[in-house]
């Protein structure tokens, strides 16, 4: 069986792999991601991707693209829904490449985060797999946050401290308590 792994980020890639391998699922991962912004965080998350799946000998797909403008003009006015937005349009370019590659299933990394909305995430999923006539793989993988934190840590591997977007790190950031 076949996967394509949507992959947000190095840190959220360990245990969604080390899992579907236990499994016994050929996994390629599929890097695309024009909601990270500054460009620099965009670009450090890419090259530690890149530097991860080197290590594990993970087949990647990337596709490439800084996409702020479309990213800001499809939120704008709609910010509590963004993480909507976000994920619809992450999966659906999964889906569309899962269907066009032939993989049996898609997913996501998002599946890993403990602060992604996993109901969203799977209802979206699931929708574009009717629509796209190829299965979405829904894994809870949160029960392998602590040890995909400890196992980044250990191989130095840079570790974000926000979702991607330039509202989820306005949240991470700025104290609104002042």
């Amino acid at each position: 069986m076949k996967i394509l792994l949507h992959v947000c980020c190095a840190n959220c890639t360990i245990y969604p792999v080390q899992e579907l391998r236990k499994e016994g699922i050929e996994v390629s991962g599929f890097f695309y991601n024009p909601n990270i912004h500054p460009y620099q965080e965009y670009r450090r998350r890419l090259e530690t991707v890149k530097e991860y799946s080197d290590k594990i000998d993970l087949r990647m797909i990337y596709h490439d693209e800084y996409a702020l403008e479309e990213f800001l003009q499809n939120v704008v006015f709609r910010e509590d829904e963004r993480c909507l937005y976000c994920y619809y349009t992450r999966l659906k370019r999964a889906a569309q490449l899962a269907k066009r590659e032939k993989f049996d299933f898609f997913t996501t990394t998002l599946l890993y985060s403990k602060f992604q909305k996993h109901e969203k995430v799977k209802e979206i999923g699931e929708g574009l797999a009717r629509e796209y006539g190829v299965k979405f793989y829904y894994g809870d993988f949160r029960k392998g946050w602590k040890d995909g934190i400890e196992i980044s840590k250990d191989l130095g591997l840079y570790r974000q401290q926000y979702c991607g977007c330039i509202y989820s790190e306005k949240e991470r950031y700025l104290d609104v308590s002042q």
